[in-house]
């Protein structure tokens, strides 16, 4: 696991995921702040409601079904749960997929109680953030995730550019290092960051090997929760190595 130097501050701020891949925790492990950025817009078909797993058929999807038909324009923090059932679909699936899986009957028990809790729940981005934690601390992680406007005002956040946003982030809670996933090399104004003396740095999935996984070759962009369920939670916080 690649360690930061000592008196480094690193924050990263990213939307919300549902039980995201593994990358996503390894970047949170690298972390002295997590920040979820989710009072900028839902995208549909996209990572914020639903991750994939692996079954004896293929790939499929776990979805969490929101409220957004006319809501174009909502954020992550307003999109509202449709259907309170979710959480028990999710973990008939599970049952059905992974009962055969290493770690199954170790894992499963905390994994449905932490659905349970959060199947209470009607906004998404509470679930979000209430399953990242429950998964980080799990794996080990410590790393402190915030909401976004607890940071700094949300009206402030939202009059501001996605750079602008970001690095105000930054310097709220004293950061001496940007980590950001590479995706954002298409927009983000690393230049703004250099000036305000903040280093970004961009994440690096590379280190993240093949792990023993049920259901045929190696699938690496799946939901934590395979992970997890094959190798444990104590191997699968070893696993993560981003």
């Amino acid at each position: 696991m690649m360690q930061e130097p000592a008196g480094e501050t690193v924050v990263v701020a990213t939307q919300s995921n549902y039980v995201p891949w593994r990358g996503y925790f390894a970047q949170m492990r690298r972390a002295s702040t997590f920040v979820l950025l989710d009072c900028v817009q839902f995208t549909r078909r996209d990572w914020r409601n639903r991750n994939r797993i692996k079954t004896p058929n293929g790939l499929a999807w776990l979805t969490i079904p929101v409220e957004s038909r006319g809501r174009f324009q909502q954020a992550i923090d307003e999109t509202r749960v449709s259907d309170p059932s979710w959480a028990q679909a999710h973990l008939r699936s599970l049952d059905a997929s992974y009962r055969r899986a290493a770690a199954f009957e170790a894992e499963f028990r905390w994994i449905a109680d932490a659905y349970e809790a959060v199947g209470r729940e009607d906004m998404l981005s509470v679930i979000n953030r209430e399953l990242l934690v429950a998964f980080a601390r799990r794996l080990g992680i410590a790393t402190p995730i915030v909401p976004c406007d607890a940071v700094l005002p949300r009206a402030d956040l939202l009059a501001m550019d996605p750079s602008r946003r970001l690095l105000e982030l930054c310097r709220a809670l004293g950061a001496t290092r940007y980590l950001s996933g590479p995706a954002a090399r298409d927009y983000l104004d690393v230049a703004l960051f250099e000036r305000a003396g903040i280093l970004v740095e961009w994440m690096d999935y590379s280190g993240l090997a093949p792990y023993p996984q049920c259901w045929g070759g190696f699938e690496p962009a799946v939901s934590i929760l395979d992970l997890v369920l094959n190798v444990g939670s104590a191997e699968g916080g070893r696993r993560i190595t981003g």
